[in-house]
């Protein structure tokens, strides 16, 4: 339900709290205290069978005693549950009946799962659109209205920061922290066990929320990982979201079967998610508070290049060893800043760090300061000051305050400023409090601070990268790789053998050596005798389907160059019966041609499957002491050649890729696309649950897979709808690809926006009048730069889509349609461009229809759009479609167009196409 009524969640005009009570420690009189102190100013009631007489009052004013909800009227628009267990449902269902818009479930004890109270209670809510918090929550508190209808313990001061928490004692000890820093919060909401409003929903909201500016959020664990990862992408995208997550050292990938699936714990996937969605994550309540105090105070800027001021030179040089330590950037003083700051400090070092001594007064810190702000090498500054005897440190600080004043004056980009008091002096605190200057007990804050917000531009800065391509001629044989799964499901095997396997990489062009199985030491012989005529030696491997890892039972021999060595190789793997408890039955082997490659790296590939986010992605160094390497970055699919590129280099087996001494670099572009190739082997079968290749070699030449294994299972839909059964993120919606032809009888390819359509937007745009573009976008744009390139050709296919046509004859880019779905996926905004000279041909028509059907198969109710009243075609072509027309009352110039749909099964449309088997 997403947003659904969140509004009267967060800012509700009337709060009634159901098992209130006078008697003091009790929840509820505890929630009406709060409701009280906090000064809300909508009406109160409390709740309570006891309260017979309905004019009574507690020894509150302002509280009204009621004895039920529904003698409440008009009904509370948010209801706070303090009572019994048992009288949980019945509230929540006399809540959605007096019309209540969203509950908060304090009570505890509800259970979990079908026939729990707590299941109960949300098939109730669900029956009247009423909104749950909880069960076992802590509560909400808005500052901006007043609202504390919690159990913490103070009012958070009204700020910009919103707090989602799944631990109430988290969140009230953020709050805690925070009312000492005079850091105030938008709004915070602790969830505890999530029946309906989940992380998701109010990142969602608080995304949209023109009262909050940044997010911080505390997460055990994610239920529904694919509304999750949606709703973080769309949220970081205008945002800076800060998570930190609990049980890091977690393992569940102990019983993994390939070194892919060893090496994915849970932890390392849910840190693949967060980085994916463009979330900065924090590792422990410092490091949040850190960034709290970073974004409360400072707005994410350009830039890297920090410049340090200390007042010490061992504390400037521990402050840069640090900063290098986070992946920072020391800048570099031009030399206009050098001769200033060698005339300011006579006798000191002008080079960065810059020490001004113990000994500097108010004024020379004033001037140093200005310098380095004005210094265009340096993107922003960190002060560090340490109490001396020579120095007045409140002095020192109101100098600093009045020369970042002074400098900020007039200018419309300020560079961020990060100073660190040592010593903790409570009047220098006050003082950049209220100039809003960050502070920092350490350095070592401060540079996390300030690296919180490196690392945000960079992941925003990446969100807008174009990436590359894939190869054109790289079609991969899917039909094949499916009927290699199936007839492995089909004889009820949970892995394929390795025969099955290459020809599983062969399918996605995934280079591999040649390989013989062989089942009697004769047959490996034969298989061996060309290879060893030639002068090679071979490999011979065991292959039983009860034996995991080769090498831990001794079930690989190398280099062999005999027929000799071959056949007693042979024979001894084929004699293997296994262990006591793992017994082998039906023991073959497999004969390779030994890959002599001077120079390969030996890495791991694969995929890795997670019980929350599906599969998994994982490269890092391979052999077989993987896991104790530990070499290793996860990334969750789909996957681009951009993605490939930044997954690989995260890994410090990246060092090695390149030239060294004598040997030639390896060839990255085949790693990475070995990668993407993975990706897409898990998109097209989502049967294929772990896949290890290792060791994959790479070198100037290329990669090769040396040994693959491949474990299987039916798929069990974890995924609603119409999207991939198991990927957290939604793949690119190949069923959608289609030929349409218009009415002058000429066909157009039409598919799905692609990330490296931005040369075909650029082109596209060029070929469209002034006059189209303005109708399009209400105003005329001139500057059809990356960025703006890059927002239109990179879609969350979970949210939005956006449709391509292409000319069948020239191939260039005729039109596009798109359709972004609201927070609750119940309303779509439609746009449709139409390159200038074509229209008239029936494009825009068959474009129209295209994204309704869209919508109708999504389950979105309404397609609805804005339309400038002189736009008379694209009004006639709405009026036609059967869109209802109104003006708009905030703009006489604009019409609202809207479009009510039906879903179900007849709700895929039945127009035809003329090639169906390009649909998908």
């Amino acid at each position: 339900m997403s947003i659904y009524r969140l509004d009267k969640l967060f800012a509700p005009a009337s709060v009634a709290v159901v098992g209130a009570s006078g008697r003091e420690g009790s929840l509820g009189r505890t929630v009406l205290g709060n409701l009280e102190a906090g000064g809300f100013a909508g009406p109160v009631y409390a709740v309570n069978p006891r309260f017979a007489d309905p004019t009574q009052h507690l020894a509150r004013d302002g509280v009204i005693c009621v004895p039920e909800l529904g003698a409440i009227a008009p009904a509370p628009e948010l209801v706070v549950v303090v009572s019994p267990p048992p009288t949980v449902v019945e509230i929540v269902t006399a809540a959605g009946q007096a019309g209540a818009a969203a509950a908060v479930l304090m009570t505890e004890g509800l259970g979990a799962g079908e026939g729990s109270i707590a299941e109960a209670a949300r098939r109730e809510a669900r029956r009247y659109g009423l909104r749950l918090v909880g069960p076992k929550c802590m509560g909400v508190i808005t500052p901006h209205a007043r609202l504390h209808a919690s159990l913490g313990a103070r009012l958070a001061r009204p700020g910009d920061l919103a707090l989602v928490s799944q631990s109430g004692p988290i969140a009230a000890a953020i709050v805690e922290w925070a009312t000492r820093r005079q850091i105030g919060f938008s709004g915070i909401v602790a969830l505890g066990d999530q029946v309906d409003v989940d992380i998701a929903d109010c990142l969602d909201y608080f995304a949209g929320d023109e009262h909050t500016r940044a997010l911080l959020m505390y997460v055990d664990t994610v239920a529904d990982a694919a509304k999750f990862v949606s709703a973080a992408r769309a949220a970081a995208r205008v945002k800076p979201i800060v998570v930190i997550k609990s049980g890091r050292h977690a393992q569940t990938a102990e019983l993994a079967a390939t070194h892919t699936g060893a090496l994915a714990a849970v932890d390392a996937v849910y840190d693949a998610a967060f980085r994916r969605s463009g979330l900065l994550r924090v590792l422990d309540l410092d490091e949040l508070f850190a960034a709290a105090e970073t974004l409360s105070r400072q707005r994410p800027f350009h830039g890297r290049r920090l410049a340090v001021m200390a007042n010490d030179h061992g504390v400037g040089l521990l402050a840069v060893d640090r900063l290098v330590d986070l992946g920072g950037t020391l800048a570099e003083l031009s030399e206009a800043t050098r001769s200033t700051l060698a005339a300011l400090l006579p006798g000191a070092a002008s080079a960065n760090p810059v020490d001004i001594t113990g000994f500097t007064d108010a004024r020379t810190n004033a001037a140093v300061l200005t310098a380095l702000l004005n210094d265009k090498g340096t993107d922003a500054l960190l002060v560090v000051n340490i109490p001396t005897a020579f120095s007045d440190p409140v002095a020192l600080a109101r100098s600093t305050v009045d020369a970042v004043a002074a400098q900020r004056r007039g200018r419309a980009l300020h560079k961020p400023v990060f100073v660190v008091w040592l010593g903790q002096n409570d009047e220098a605190g006050r003082i950049f409090d209220t100039a809003g200057i960050p502070h920092y007990a350490t350095e070592a804050e401060a540079l996390a601070g300030f690296m919180h917000l490196v690392r945000y531009r960079e992941g925003q800065a990446l969100l807008m990268e174009t990436p590359d391509a894939l190869p054109r001629d790289f079609v991969p044989d899917t039909g094949a790789a499916q009927r290699i799964v199936r007839r492995a499901l089909g004889e009820g095997r949970a892995w394929l053998d390795m025969a099955e396997a290459q020809d599983l990489l062969a399918a996605y062009d995934i280079p591999a050596p040649p390989a013989a199985i062989a089942c009697t030491a004769d047959a490996a012989v034969a298989a061996a005798r060309p290879i060893l005529a030639a002068g090679g030696t071979v490999a011979v491997k065991l292959l039983a389907p009860q034996v995991m890892q080769k090498s831990d039972v001794g079930g690989v021999h190398l280099d062999l160059a005999s027929e000799a060595a071959v056949r007693q190789a042979a024979s001894e793997l084929l004699a293997f019966r296994g262990t006591p408890e793992v017994p082998v039955e039906g023991a073959a082997v497999m004969v390779q041609a030994m890959v002599r490659r001077r120079g390969a790296r030996e890495l791991i590939a694969g995929l890795a499957d997670d019980p929350t986010f599906g599969p998994v992605v994982v490269f890092g160094r391979g052999g077989t002491a993987a896991e104790l390497i530990n070499d290793k970055a996860l990334a969750l699919p789909p996957l681009d050649m951009k993605l490939a590129e930044t997954l690989i280099a995260r890994t410090r087996v990246v060092r090695i890729l390149g030239a060294f001494r004598d040997t030639a670099a390896a060839d990255e572009h085949a790693i990475r696309l070995v990668l993407v190739k993975l990706s897409q082997l898990a998109t097209d079968l989502p049967e294929v649950r772990e896949l290890d290749i290792n060791p994959l070699l790479a070198d100037a030449d290329g990669v090769m897979a040396l040994d693959v294994r491949v474990r299987v299972a039916p798929v069990e839909r974890i995924r609603s709808g119409t999207r991939h059964p198991r990927m957290a993120i939604r793949p690119y919606p190949k069923a959608w690809e289609r030929t349409i032809s218009g009415r002058s009888g000429r066909t157009f390819f039409v598919r799905p926006v692609r990330p490296e359509d931005e040369g075909l937007f650029i082109d596209f745009v060029r070929r469209v009048s002034e006059a189209d573009v303005r109708l399009r976008f209400f105003a005329p744009i001139r500057d059809f730069n990356h960025a703006f390139m890059a927002r239109l050709v990179q879609v969350d296919y979970a949210r939005a889509i956006a449709f391509v046509a292409i000319d069948g004859d020239s191939g260039e880019m005729a039109g596009v349609v798109r359709l972004h779905a609201d927070a609750n996926h119940e309303r779509g905004e439609y746009a449709v461009l139409i390159r200038s000279d074509l229209k008239g041909t029936g494009l825009g028509w068959e474009l129209m229809h295209l994204i309704i059907d869209w919508a109708r198969a999504e389950g979105i109710r309404v397609v609805e759009g804005q339309v400038l009243r002189e736009n008379t075609a694209m009004l006639a072509m709405c009026r036609k479609l059967g869109f209802s027309i109104r003006p708009d009352v905030t703009d006489p110039s604009v019409m609202i167009v809207e479009l009510p749909l039906r879903s179900g099964p007849d709700a895929v449309s039945t127009r035809p196409v003329l090639d169906p088997a390009a649909s998908g």
